[in-house]
Formats: structure tokens, sequence, C-alpha cells
């Protein structure tokens, strides 16, 4: 990083109110400033990985402390620039209706909409670049789910929230349906207090989860997480769990729709995160009959892409055999038991047998 101009106090505490108008102009809800000290987050994160709780997710542990330790991944680093940007599509299906109904395929409402990490990262930006033309050169890197970061420690310290009883991020002011991002800087701008729990004696996370993940207050296992099985786990998703995974094709937001705070978030300003293709309340005998051009299509500039044909498959499979024994259920599934991916056949074999009609 640069060495930047020395910042008086004041300086630096006019600049950090400026940051956070600018971040406001540019899109984001929230602006927050932390320093670097993630001690205690990282006894936790060495735990969880420890245990083995974030199974095949090997970059969580690839990085060392880094993930914990800003200035070891970008060194200089003094403070951090925490910001987020609500994502609740107005205009999308209501989700439990769609959870409900078991002809339809329910997606994560973070990836209705165009993929953020490019949006945010250039919103970020832009906001160092605002920066920039008032102090000169300065060190920065800006950061969306795109390096080992902490991102929700950084985010509870910056006081944009706390970490709830799920380990998502928490506001009273504005639940958690939103999207997070860092500017890591060597500017020695004034922190933000942290934020505090508010999350009570309520476990609604914890009872409303359909696999069990969330294995005790603030600590999640994600083996069993349905956003872990549909989008990061590679393989064979384990028999046990698919009954349990109901028709939640991408992701599962069951945790986040039963919360008190939800009550409180805002909907996207962003016309990006609006639903697209109709991937609100989509019917899984047509997402099962994508050809995988057709699969690349309706998911250009969406997060669902990285997934990619076959993976969208083994989740759609296991939705259809959790549904109603329909015949164009069948039908499709009956297409793809000579498909050349042995994961495809397996699932959708699976799911034949439990719609008994092998």
């Amino acid at each position: 990083m640069h060495m930047p101009r020395a910042l008086s106090s004041t300086d630096a505490r006019d600049l950090a109110e400026q940051v956070k108008a600018w971040g406001r102009e540019l899109g984001f809800q929230q602006v927050g400033i932390t320093d670097t000290d993630l001690q205690a987050h990282e006894a936790r994160l060495l735990g969880w990985l420890e245990g083995g709780r974030h199974g095949e997710m090997d970059y969580m542990a690839r990085h060392g402390t880094k993930r914990a330790r800003p200035a070891e991944l970008v060194p200089g680093t003094l403070r951090v620039i925490s910001v987020r940007m609500d994502y609740q599509p107005p205009d999308a299906r209501e989700s439990w209706s769609v959870i409900g109904d078991p002809s339809l395929g329910f997606v994560s409402r973070y990836a209705l909409g165009r993929d953020y990490h490019k949006l945010m990262r250039n919103r970020l930006q832009k906001l160092a670049s605002r920066i920039e033309e008032v102090i000169g050169q300065f060190g920065y890197r800006a950061f969306v789910d795109s390096a080992p970061v902490l991102e929700k420690a950084l985010a509870e310290k910056a006081g944009l929230g706390w970490i709830g009883k799920h380990t998502n991020l928490l506001s009273r002011e504005a639940g958690s349906w939103y999207f997070l991002g860092e500017l890591y800087t060597d500017l020695p701008l004034p922190a933000d207090p942290p934020g505090d729990a508010h999350c009570g004696t309520c476990t609604a996370c914890i009872d409303v989860c359909p696999t069990r993940a969330i294995v005790a207050p603030y600590q999640l296992d994600a083996r069993l997480c349905i956003s872990y099985l549909t989008i990061e786990l590679k393989n064979a998703i384990p028999e046990p769990l698919r009954p349990l995974i109901g028709n939640r094709i991408y992701g599962c937001d069951d945790c986040q729709l039963v919360c008190p705070w939800n009550r409180f978030a805002g909907l996207a300003a962003e016309p990006d995160f609006r639903a697209r293709h109709g991937l609100d309340a989509p019917d899984l005998v047509d997402l099962f009959n994508w050809d995988e051009k057709t699969f690349l299509n309706r998911t250009e500039g969406s997060a669902i892409r990285r997934i990619g044909h076959e993976r969208w498959l083994r989740n759609v499979a296991v939705a259809l055999g959790n549904g109603p024994s329909r015949p164009e259920a069948i039908a499709a599934l009956s297409t793809r038991m000579d498909h050349p991916s042995g994961l495809v056949r397996e699932h959708a074999g699976w799911a034949l047998t439990r719609l008994g009609a092998r």
C-alpha cells in the first residue's frame, strides 16, 4: 500500500463522514468503519474449521490466519470500510407460498437478480476513487465475497449489526436481507462502535431449519446446511438429507424468513436485483428439462450459473423426488437416466424410486 498523506484527527473524522455520505450516494444503505482486530472471531473460526464444519469448502482453511487478520492479507491495512446493500427483490413471489407448493422450485432470494459481486465491487471502486480525488493516492483493496475475508465479523465490528444465532448479520433497522462488501484501507479513520446483539431468547431460526444445521445458538454446521448442499457441495447430496431439502433448489432462506427483525428489512433499490426469468416461482419440470445451453442462457449474469448444469439437474431431481408423483415429473426424470453424468443419473434414479416409478 502507498503511504497516505498524514491526517489530523479532525481531517480523519471529516473524511469518515464524507466516506459514509458518498457510500449512500453510491447505493449502499449503510457504511461503517472498523479496525482490524478480529482475535475473538479468529478463535471461533479455527474451532469451526477444526470441527470440520466447513465440509468441502477447503478455501475456508486454505489461507491460514489471513482471513481473520486483514493486515496479513493486505499489508498496511489499518481500517476496513464495511458496506451493505439491500437485495430483497420487490417483485418476487412470496417465499412461503413457493416453498409450500411442491411443483415449484425455491431459489434463495439473493440469487434471483444479477450477480452482486461485480456490481458491488464496482461501487466500492467508485468510493475509493472519490476518496482519492480528495486526499490523493492511498492504499486500498475492495472485496465482495472474493478473498479470505471475515465479512460478517468486520461488519459487526463496524456497527452494521450483530451476528445472529443463525450466523448471518442482523440489524434492528434492516434485518438480514443484504449483501456485504469491504474496502481495506491504510487510512487512519476513526472506528465506529460495534453492533450490539439483540437476539434475546428467540430461537425461531434454530427451530425452523429443515436439516437442523444450526447445531447451537451462533453455531452452524455447513455440512447440514441446504445452502451448502445445493451450492457448495460438488458431489452427491447425502441421502438422509435429501427428503429434508424439499423443493429448495438453490440455497435456503428459512432462517431469515422467520426472523422477527426482518419485519424491518427494506426492499432492494437496485434494479439489477429484481427477479429475472420467472425464477421466483418456477415449475420444477420445466427447470429439469433445460438443456445446458438453456441453463447458461437463463442464468447469464446470475450467481446460479456458478454451480453448472450438472449440479442444477442434481438439485432439481431431489426437489422432484420430494414432490407429488406426477406423470410429467416421472417422464422428465426418466429422460435423464441415460445422462452422461453419474451424479445426475443417481439423483434422478433416487427421485424416481421416491415417486414409486422404479
